[in-house]
């Protein structure tokens, strides 16, 4: 056989092709993991980089310098167990959360700077990139948050008796000015309850407002855009120019209202940055890095790397490869000892056997080799027997007859009626033999043909007994039946006649004088059961399994006396079976035998 056809090449290429299978699913799977690990990771870091920025941009936003700020470091690194280092635009360190040597990565985390806000690491990023909480000259004074308060305690009262079922609340601003809630966010609460000095500007924030004013009308003219007047939360509005007077400056906004207001926004935005400037910490880079002295790289696929990947599946191939060889010539080495043994027993040796040295699946197929080789060699053993047993039927009466008709011709004997009559005895012991051998020949072929039709069990039994009565009288046993009830099944009622009556035939021949014969029939379950028990002399365990094969007789010297061709039960055996059912026999030696023939009722 060519190797790339034979079973160990097949094995080595499935094996190759789990493996390569195998690690592709690994790396894939590793991969997966890795790349779903690393996200987590990094949203994770993500998350504490923009809870540590917003604490940072707080603090900016409402102290004018970092003195102040090591605790709040040092707490913020402790929460996210990292460090954490403030440096000047320049990289010079101004706050570290830890001690020892400073290893700046290439790149700051994020830079802080209350006055432009970077929108990836704040949710709600303000328009204008100015932090809320960075209000500086807008901060109330004591005075007038509490006046303020006052005003707003008293609104949200007036609001809660004028609706009912309205919930209010009291929010503060960065800069300590109070303002009402509700649950109606639609509700015009000046009309409502009317309270003017919480809808104007205090004397604080109408200063700072002034100024505000003052940067971005300053701005604007520069543009050649017109004033606009600011309200407190920084929203602006045209001024109406006197009719009469009509420039450039004032026409602009009409000419381009989109642009325009671009550009006045922007005026605002600049503005408040230049009055904010001196009330906010400087811009610092913040850098958040590992506390281990160099970081890791916990996966990546540089050319070592991808090197090393190659090279462990590259060993992981070799030894896939080398234990499949091994096994595969563990395994093909029993398989060529059942071929070898096969090829032996198909050129007639049929006492091939392997040796069976394992308990796995190949042992178990050594072993129905060895049984399905001694079976073989029990089936050739019959074979020769039965043509010796056959020979031996046949010469026995033709020789008979020879013997008979050679002295007639000689003269020695009369042809009369006692010849003629002892010719036909023997002519149909010979008849008898051909015809038990053409029964089994067909039934071997599967052309036993039967001709089914409902039959009376106890009738039939009936028939077989009074048929065989002569000659059991004549022997001097007792032939009786039995039958319990009416039974009846679809059966050929000759084919079944004759197991029966071979059966009987049988028991009458090795019952000796006095003894009985009993034919009884029962249903027992689905099955229809025909018991022939006899008190003859029994047959040896050793020879019970025998009693069916083809001219076995219990007697080895094979005398006619007792009768019978030794095919009887053979044919019971294959009757039996054609019509789907069983028979078996037991016996004690010196008690008798019991046949029983099992039929689906």
């Amino acid at each position: 056989m060519p190797f790339r056809r034979s079973l160990l090449m097949r094995l080595l290429a499935v094996s190759v092709l789990v493996s390569v299978c195998s690690i592709a699913a690994t790396a894939w799977l590793t991969v997966r993991s890795t790349t779903v690990a690393i996200q987590q990771e990094q949203g994770q870091a993500l998350a504490d980089d923009a809870r540590t920025y917003d604490a940072l941009v707080g603090y900016a936003a409402t102290h004018p310098d970092w003195d102040g700020a090591r605790q709040a470091v040092s707490d913020l690194a402790r929460k996210i167990k990292h460090r954490i280092t403030l440096t000047t635009e320049d990289r010079t360190p101004i706050l570290d959360s830890d001690t020892g040597p400073i290893s700046l990565p290439a790149k700051p985390t994020a830079v802080i700077d209350p006055l432009s806000v970077d929108g990836a690491l704040v949710a709600d990023s303000p328009a204008d990139h100015i932090d809320p909480r960075a209000v500086g000259p807008y901060r109330l004074t004591r005075a007038e948050r509490d006046t303020l308060r006052a005003a707003a305690l008293r609104r949200a009262a007036c609001l809660r008796d004028a609706f009912l079922a309205l919930t209010t609340k009291i929010v503060e601003s960065p800069n300590g000015r109070p303002h009402v809630e509700t649950s109606n966010s639609s509700l015009d609460q000046s009309s409502r309850c009317a309270a003017p000095v919480l809808d104007a500007p205090s004397r604080t924030e109408a200063k700072a407002l002034t100024r505000l004013s003052d940067l971005v009308h300053s701005c604007l003219a520069h543009q050649g855009q017109p004033d606009v007047k600011l309200a407190l939360d920084f929203s602006w509005s045209l001024i109406p120019a006197p009719a009469s007077v009509t420039t450039a400056r004032e026409t602009a906004p009409r000419q381009d209202s989109a642009k325009n207001r671009k550009i006045v926004q922007d005026c605002v935005t600049s503005g408040r940055r230049e009055q904010l400037a001196p009330y906010v910490a400087p811009t610092t880079l913040m850098f958040v890095s590992s506390r281990s002295s160099a970081p890791s790289t916990i996966f990546d696929l540089s050319s070592a790397n991808q090197a090393r990947i190659a090279g462990v599946a590259a060993l992981v191939l070799l030894i896939t490869v080398t234990v499949t060889t091994l096994a595969g010539i563990r395994l093909i080495g029993p398989l060529r000892a059942l071929t070898g043994a096969a090829r032996r027993m198909a050129e007639g040796d049929v006492s091939a056997r392997v040796d069976v040295e394992r308990g796995d699946e190949i042992g178990r197929l050594a072993t129905a080799f060895n049984a399905m080789s001694e079976r073989r060699e029990q089936l050739e053993n019959l074979r020769k027997a039965m043509v010796s047993d056959v020979a031996h039927e046949l010469r026995t009466p033709l020789s008979n007859i020879r013997g008979w008709l050679e002295a007639a011709e000689d003269g020695v004997v009369d042809p009369d009626r006692t010849l003629t009559a002892s010719l036909l005895e023997e002519a149909v012991l010979l008849q008898h033999v051909i015809d038990d051998l053409q029964d089994l020949a067909m039934a071997d072929a599967g052309e036993l043909r039967l001709h089914k039709e409902p039959v009376g069990v106890p009738d039939l039994v009936a028939q077989v007994v009074t048929a065989h009565r002569g000659g059991a009288d004549a022997a001097g046993v007792t032939l009786t039946s039995q039958a319990e009830g009416r039974l009846e099944i679809v059966a050929d009622p000759l084919r079944l006649r004759q197991a029966v009556g071979n059966l009987v035939s049988n028991a009458v021949r090795h019952t000796p004088r006095g003894g009985s014969v009993a034919v009884r029939t029962r249903l027992e379950g689905d099955h229809l059961v025909i018991d022939v028990e006899d008190t003859g002399s029994g047959i040896a365990a050793e020879d019970l399994a025998h009693v069916f094969e083809r001219f076995w007789r219990a007697d080895k010297s094979r005398n006619r006396a007792t009768g019978g061709s030794g095919l009887g039960l053979s044919i019971v055996r294959k009757l039996a079976e054609a019509h789907g059912g069983t028979v078996s026999a037991t016996s004690e030696p010196g008690r008798g035998s019991v046949f029983t023939l099992r039929l689906p009722a």
